[in-house]
């Protein structure tokens, strides 16, 4: 199995999501429904059946489907169409004006059949029954829905299959590659091969092993992703995992691992709509499928956060990516971020200092400190810390400005200011595999923390210093050249 690398998603670092996306034109096509919630108490049971009385005490309507992916688009920044088949009704009125009204460009075809509709009743944030109102679609209105869409101007298409009979995708896939734009498709049932020459398909566990059939180890997995990706011709696979987070399958073997992002899963009700959306925005705006991926990993575990069909917006998603892009808030956020990074086999390297003034040595020490496993976190003292260690004139640079530097090195995955003198709660709270320092440390009975580490099974390094180099010689000199030029 080939690791790959993500090489495009630095860029998320020197732009915005949002202004990113907004390149994005991505038309939606497929099954378009109105998803209506009814919230109220349910403190007593019926006297004409045993079942709950829900007294109602508001409701909400929200677009589900297709409509839920083009509304995930917009919100992200993307410019968003979406097309579909609706009745002549109350609930397609409805559906049409809630797009609009977050500049989603609705393309209905109007049926003689009502809206798909599906109406959930909850009590105290807990569903109590989902009312579907459905009827099938014909192949004829499909075909006409598909055969009336001009994709000019698109710069991706998403396919959003529910099985309800909207979606025609032969033609539109080959309407798409025509004109070389990229197609993803979030796939239903057991027969994919209409899917055939899709740039991306998006299923779910459940839906893989009915098309390809269980796996017992990752690499089985990936020989099966690539049986279909041959025998389809689509580009790559990505398939979400729940729990164990994306497994991205491209065509010339490469593998891509997403650790899932869920801190705590509210409803996982159209989190499959968020994924490709962002996979759809992503590539809209020239990213690669590996990058897309990466952003629709971070954006499925914001929304599976939240109750019932939500979106993700595009400041939260920037919010969410890699925590200020490796600079960690919490102590208990870099902890679960490390968990998530054990989860798929990688060695969390941890060291500690001041990194006052960067250089040389600092460089070369951290780039040995991070071949020691896979990700290297930093852990950098307060001001006040430094000052309590260093005296009254130090730090130099903020704690701000030694994060955002260290955090832009290549070496480094995380960082993280701790208030303590030594770092030791820190690494109780991260457990780190490895624990590294470097300078004049001569044994690893001197590194702080030492013992707790080797007590859970961890390894304890203790590097050497490169040259004479350090923060404080740099300091003296400094000042020593400014007196001499004030002489």
């Amino acid at each position: 199995m080939k690791l790959g690398t993500i090489t495009s998603f630095e860029s998320l670092e020197r732009s915005s999501v949002s202004y990113m996306f907004s390149a994005s034109r991505v038309m939606v096509v497929g099954d378009v429904m109105l998803d209506r919630y009814w919230h109220g108490d349910a403190e007593r049971i019926s006297p004409e059946a045993p079942v709950p009385i829900v007294r109602v005490t508001h409701d909400e309507v929200r677009p589900g489907g297709a409509a839920n992916v083009a509304l995930n688009l917009s919100s992200l920044g993307a410019d968003a169409d979406c097309a579909g088949l609706v009745g002549h009704d109350a609930d397609a009125d409805l559906l049409e004006k809630t797009l609009q009204n977050h500049n989603v460009n609705p393309l209905f075809i109007r049926v003689d059949q009502r809206t798909i509709t599906k109406l959930r009743v909850s009590s105290q944030a807990h569903q109590m029954i989902r009312l579907d109102f459905e009827t099938p679609f014909d192949e004829s209105s499909a075909k006409e829905l598909a055969d009336s869409l001009s994709l000019d101007g698109m710069t991706a298409i998403v396919l959003s299959d529910y099985a309800k009979g909207s979606l025609e995708p032969r033609s539109l896939i080959q309407k798409a590659r025509a004109s070389k734009i990229p197609v993803v498709v979030d796939p239903k049932g057991t027969e994919f091969e209409k899917y055939r020459g899709a740039t991306l398909l998006t299923p779910n566990r459940a839906e893989f092993e009915a098309v390809c059939g269980s796996w017992q180890t990752e690499q089985e997995l990936v020989n099966k992703g690539l049986r279909l990706i041959n025998s389809l011709d689509v580009e790559a696979i990505l398939v979400t995992r729940s729990e164990q987070g994306m497994t991205l399958i491209a065509r010339d073997g490469s593998v891509y691992q997403f650790a899932s992002m869920a801190r705590e899963v509210a409803d996982v009700t159209g989190a499959g709509d968020t994924v490709i959306a962002a996979v759809a925005a992503g590539l809209g705006a020239g990213m690669s499928l590996a990058a897309s991926a990466e952003l629709a990993n971070q954006a499925a575990g914001i929304a599976v956060s939240k109750s019932g069909t939500a979106t993700v917006g595009g400041r939260e998603l920037e919010s969410a990516l890699s925590v200020d892009h490796g600079i960690f808030r919490s102590a208990e956020d870099l902890a679960a971020w490390a968990e998530q990074r054990r989860a798929l086999g990688e060695k969390i390297v941890m060291t500690n200092g001041c990194f006052d003034i960067l250089h040389a040595g600092h460089v070369a020490y951290l780039r040995e400190a991070a071949s020691l496993g896979d990700r290297l976190v930093v852990a950098v003292n307060s001001d006040a810390s430094v000052s309590r260690l260093k005296g009254s004139e130090r730090p130099v640079n903020t704690v701000e400005r030694r994060l955002q530097v260290l955090a832009g090195l290549e070496a480094i995955d995380a960082v993280i200011a701790f208030e303590d003198d030594t770092p030791f709660p820190l690494i109780d709270i991260l457990r780190p595999d490895v624990l590294v320092k470097g300078g004049d440390y001569k044994s690893i009975e001197e590194v702080v923390g030492y013992e707790c580490v080797l007590g859970y099974g961890g390894e304890v390094k203790v590097l050497g210093e490169v040259g004479a180099l350090s923060t404080s010689h740099l300091i003296a000199k400094i000042r020593q050249t400014d007196s001499d030029s004030t002489n």
